[in-house]
């Protein structure tokens, strides 16, 4: 059965350290709430408001083992006030678990409905 999910995380600054930071930290939460492993995932699909453009996400994924996973990176698109230095990721996963959504740190403000206490 294939599920899709749902994470966003705001990066501290345009370097690319800090988006390998909170890359790392978002696909962890993620797999972690989700109990994945890099086999169950079928792709995964990054965006990155136009302030993050120091780094492909996708790029620090692979340091987690998503070694044959297919991954996209795309700019947000770029709405008047919008939440800046956010990290999105869509996840396709073929799983029959449930579904656990993580949106960490300032992108909690996105969906605070899907906010894990």
């Amino acid at each position: 059965m294939m599920k899709a999910i749902r994470g966003a995380i705001t990066i501290t600054e345009n370097t690319a350290e800090s988006i390998r930071e909170g890359t790392v930290e978002l696909l962890n939460a993620i797999m972690i709430a989700n109990d994945l492993v890099a086999e169950e995932i079928v792709q995964g699909i990054f965006s990155a408001t136009k302030d993050l453009d120091a780094a492909y996400p996708a790029k620090f994924a692979r340091e987690l083992g998503w070694d044959n996973v297919p991954l996209f990176c795309v700019q947000e698109m770029n709405v008047v006030n919008s939440l800046a230095m956010c990290l999105r990721v869509l996840i396709t996963v073929e799983n029959h678990k449930e579904v656990k959504h993580i949106y960490l740190k300032g992108a909690q403000s996105l969906r605070p409905d899907l906010v894990q206490n």
